[in-house]
């Protein structure tokens, strides 16, 4: 049976630049207190992994591209667009096993 393929996207979400970073400001403390050094400055941001079906990117509200689509949704959902700012990565189709696939 072969697997169902969908199409992958990654968004970005970061503070923007003027904004303050409190959490970003205790990871660069603490990893300053492990004994690492020459941190300068630290930013905390969010990674989010969006699976699309590919028949849905193809044609989602109005007509637009899975970029658009997922673009659409950081604007209305996934970021604050008063302290963040984003970017949207289409990486592409891939299957539903995550062979290959690190991490803890």
């Amino acid at each position: 049976m072969a697997a169902k393929s969908t199409v992958k996207a990654n968004v970005f979400v970061t503070l923007k630049s003027g904004v303050l970073d409190p959490q970003g400001r205790a990871v660069a403390q603490t990893l300053s207190r492990l004994g690492f050094t020459g941190v300068a400055d630290v930013r905390v941001g969010k990674f989010i992994e969006i699976e699309l079906d590919p028949e849905a990117a193809a044609e989602p509200r109005g007509g637009q591209g899975a970029e658009a689509q997922v673009t659409a949704m950081a604007e209305e959902l996934l970021a604050n667009p008063v302290i963040e700012e984003f970017r949207v990565e289409i990486v592409g189709a891939s299957g539903d096993s995550d062979a290959g696939e690190g991490g803890q």
